[in-house]
């Protein structure tokens, strides 16, 4: 379990603030893996043995594991088991219902007793409001990661919605905030959405907020950065795509490595042009 404490401690170690998404899809692993009984779980090992020293965070989609049925879901589970003790690990599920499904769901993800499965973070989708968020807070020291401002087309369709009081996002961050504090709330908010993390600062000005988007969807690193750090760092770069499949021969690992660690020296530069290293 990583405490807010100690994910700050993480980042000025590592000169890191990145979160590398475990996106693994069968279709896209470099084909010698498929001779492996769990290639996806073979994909993965590799791919943390070669980053875990430049990343904080790692960050598995569970779709990616639920749509292989029963297999899937073990492979999910013994790559919680292989993730780094010093790094966050996030369960990327977005569910967001009703209290007692909620309840079923915190317990699929943070009680290894009875998933096989203890993550330290969830990402939620706040839209049916607190029975949505609340029941994974009572895990003592898990995280909710709350869907805030997103990078997608279909952002617009809600999340800029105006409430009387500013825009839909704004007034989910502001509602989020009673329900607990920075050290067990995190918000995603887009790489693309840069000139809003102002504004977002304003009602979050110490949670750490996810941030997806940057490079291959257009984000800027350094922009984000500008209006988005904070004293403590403050944000995790999320990058999946861009890490992973970074090659596909033999020395994907490799590959994957190299990409991990310029983004790495990129974050060293902004963390050290901000005062946090």
């Amino acid at each position: 379990m990583i405490t807010r404490p100690q994910l700050i401690d993480q980042i000025k170690q590592k000169k890191s603030f990145l979160c590398v998404g475990l996106d693994t899809d069968l279709d896209k692993i470099p084909q010698f893996l498929k001779q492996y009984p769990d290639p996806i779980l073979e994909f993965n090992k590799r791919i943390i043995d070669a980053t875990k020293d430049l990343c904080v965070a790692y960050k598995p989609n569970s779709a990616f594991y639920e749509s292989y049925g029963v297999k899937g879901l073990q492979s999910l589970i013994d790559t919680w088991k292989y993730l780094p003790t010093n790094c966050l690990n996030i369960i990327d599920a977005k569910r967001g219902d009703i209290g007692n499904t909620s309840d079923k769901y915190a317990k699929a993800f943070f009680d290894e007793a009875t998933s096989g499965m203890s993550f330290d973070a969830i990402t939620v989708t706040p839209y049916m409001g607190n029975d949505s968020v609340t029941p994974y807070l009572k895990y003592d020291g898990k995280w909710v990661i709350i869907l805030a401002l997103t990078s997608s087309v279909g952002s617009k369709d809600f999340q800029y919605l105006e409430t009387g009081d500013g825009y839909l996002y704004e007034a989910v961050i502001k509602k989020a905030n009673t329900w607990g504090g920075a050290d067990r709330i995190m918000y995603v908010v887009g790489a693309t959405k840069n000139t809003e993390f102002t504004a977002i600062r304003k009602y979050a000005p110490n949670n750490f907020l996810l941030v997806p988007g940057v490079g291959a969807q257009g984000g800027s690193l350094e922009d984000v950065c500008k209006y988005g750090m904070t004293k403590d760092c403050g944000l995790l770069i999320n990058a999946s795509r861009s890490i992973i499949y970074a090659g596909n021969g033999e020395d994907f690992a490799d590959a994957a490595r190299a990409e991990a660690l310029k983004m790495q020296q990129q974050m060293q530069v902004e963390l050290e042009k901000a005062g946090v290293i």
